[in-house]
């Protein structure tokens, strides 16, 4: 299941305080065990809450390693290229989430961390790619 967007919105003085003692504690269990995927999964979605965009990215790519097959993982991560800007790696990594097999195409079209993405010229073909796969029912 793909994040729902975390992009960055306002955050009270306690949320953020909040947020950066989970991010502390996310950060030690993470240096004792780089493979532990549910912590490095908050970890990501803790980082680009707090607009720590890179950081967010960092994870994403980590994931993928360790997640090469999952669509989401690759989801998130065409997500952290996005925000980064870095917009032929995202489209690269939304083509191949969905070439593992993501199919959420409303919530891709959707979802904010895509936003410039969208916008971008080579996103025509991720629109292609999703009206075809429409009209096969796949």
């Amino acid at each position: 299941m793909p994040k729902k967007s975390v992009t960055i919105r306002k955050l009270s003085r306690e949320d953020q305080r909040n947020l950066d003692i989970e991010i502390g504690f996310l950060e030690g269990l993470v240096r004792r065990d780089a493979t532990y995927l549910d912590a490095l999964r908050i970890l990501g979605d803790d980082y680009t809450r707090r607009g720590r965009y890179a950081d967010g990215l960092n994870i994403d790519v980590q994931l993928a390693r360790l997640c090469p097959a999952d669509p989401c993982v690759h989801y998130n991560l065409a997500c952290s290229y996005s925000l980064t800007e870095q917009f032929d790696r995202a489209i690269a990594e939304l083509d191949h989430a969905i070439n593992l097999g993501y199919r959420d195409f409303r919530w891709l079209a959707r979802d904010p961390d895509l936003r410039n993405l969208r916008k971008h010229p080579l996103f025509k073909n991720i629109r292609i790619k999703l009206r075809s796969l429409a009209k096969t029912g796949c």
